[in-house]
């Protein structure tokens, strides 16, 4: 069992992520949280829990950690600071603290959009602060995925994509298929040192990746 630290646990998608990896047989979530109040919940689970905050030191995170997903986000609508802090600054730090604690591969949860901010109208900022995180990890030499979903929605996932470096469309996806596209995108060699971007689509989830990565 390899243990998956998932940085943005309590968060819509996090949730999705914790669920997923709680039933599978060959990953253990570790939930990142930055209340201690929020243990509570990821107990109940049977989920280690790891108490650490985005906007402070990180770096006591990663032990007995071998892969992390990246989750956490502000949303783009708290505010320029926040975004920065969280989605730059924040996704930034946790890069740093994986790669300095050997951690195997970091799969980070993106934006469609972020090849080209400047065309994000009111959510430039938090296109390009995502797009900083980024062109972070890839240049991180740390074994890495980045998923870059359209808009997501709250509907029920049914597991079936459309993915690709580029996709000549946009549109909408769930949080459950995103989810599992995160967890899928664990997996070695899928999606090694590749971003890719997803909406809803009628290929399988895994399927897709297995297209995408060229090891079908």
């Amino acid at each position: 069992m390899e243990n998956i630290l998932i940085a943005g646990a309590t968060g819509s998608t996090g949730k999705r992520i914790i669920e997923i990896l709680n039933n599978s047989e060959s990953f253990s979530p570790m939930a990142m949280i930055r209340k201690e109040e929020q243990r509570q919940m990821f107990e109940d689970m049977g989920v280690e829990s790891i108490l650490a905050d985005l906007e402070d030191d990180v770096s006591h995170a990663f032990k007995g950690v071998d892969k992390v997903i990246f989750a956490a986000g502000s949303g783009g609508s708290t505010g320029p600071e926040k975004t920065t802090a969280i989605d730059e600054e924040g996704a930034i730090k946790m890069i740093d603290g994986a790669k300095a604690s050997n951690v195997k591969k970091f799969v980070m949860l993106s934006s469609m959009g972020t090849d080209s901010p400047e065309d994000g109208g009111d959510l430039e900022h938090y296109l390009r602060a995502k797009k900083k995180a980024d062109d972070h990890l890839r240049a991180s030499g740390m074994p890495f995925t980045i998923v870059q979903p359209g808009s997501l929605n709250d509907e029920m996932g049914r597991a079936r994509v459309k993915v690709a470096e580029k996709l000549d469309e946009y549109g909408e996806i769930s949080r459950d298929d995103v989810a599992f596209l995160l967890v899928m995108s664990l997996a070695d060699p899928l999606t090694k040192n590749m971003s890719y971007q997803a909406v809803e689509g009628e290929t399988p989830v895994k399927q897709a990746l297995i297209e995408l990565s060229g090891i079908g």
